[in-house]
């Protein structure tokens, strides 16, 4: 009966909320990973052969990043409205849209973690008869990893807030909801929803961080010397 009483005093935090639509609510947190699973993953797919072009040509890099940073300037309605006529209302528009947005995060911090591996690494790999590829991939990619995750949690803790404006064509996630509560201000809808993103956006970047460091396991060392002679010269002390 309190469980009832709380939907229908319309408060804020209510748990019968939670136990009756706990299927929908599952759908919409599902839809929202999927988007923008899919939309950091085409984002990146994208932004990489961008930044490559920019490294490559000085007279490139300023169209390039010019014009990632003028699609993020788009606000998203009038983005979508332009995309409306090539996809229709699908989840595809959604995506695409989230894609342009991302690309100007992850192609500045591709572009800046390449164009921060140092020269000496790169002198070495050549003097050892490294090709231009072989470079890129076994030498200044893996230097690069540090800003190139840094762009990539970005992306996705932004692409996760952006991904509710879906909710105008329907394919929202967790944005549907917030929508659909509105006009009658469905609090523990609204609430729910909105802490959910919350949620996932924590849980993304913290998962994403954890694969940073995987992958980057020398970032951590001269942390381990410094803490090593900290120790050392409090002995001696």
């Amino acid at each position: 009966m309190s469980g009832q009483n709380c939907l229908v005093a319309n408060d804020w935090i209510c748990g019968e909320y939670l136990r009756s639509r706990s299927q929908e609510l599952t759908d919409a947190t599902v839809q929202h990973i999927w988007i923008t699973a899919v939309s950091v993953v085409i984002g990146l797919l994208v932004a990489f052969p961008l930044a490559l072009l920019a490294r490559r040509s000085r007279r490139l890099a300023g169209p390039v990043l010019g014009l990632t940073t003028a699609l993020y300037t788009v606000p998203s309605l009038a983005m979508f409205s332009l995309l409306l006529p090539l996809f229709g209302l699908s989840a595809a528009l959604v995506v695409t849209g989230l894609v342009l947005y991302s690309l100007t995060i992850l192609v500045r911090n591709i572009l800046a973690g390449l164009e921060a591996v140092p020269q000496e690494a790169k002198d070495a790999a050549k003097g050892m008869g490294y090709g231009p590829g072989r470079l890129l991939w076994e030498v200044e990619l893996p230097l690069a990893l540090p800003a190139l995750m840094a762009g990539v949690r970005i992306a996705t803790v932004s692409t996760i807030a952006l991904t509710t404006v879906g909710s105008i064509v329907g394919r929202g996630g967790l944005g549907n909801l917030i929508e659909d509560a509105l006009p009658s201000f469905f609090k523990a809808q609204v609430l729910t929803a909105s802490v959910l993103c919350v949620l996932l956006a924590v849980v993304a970047d913290l998962l994403l961080l954890g694969v940073q460091r995987l992958l980057t396991p020398w970032t951590r060392i001269p942390r381990a010397r410094g803490a090593v002679g900290t120790g050392a010269t409090a002995e001696a002390v």
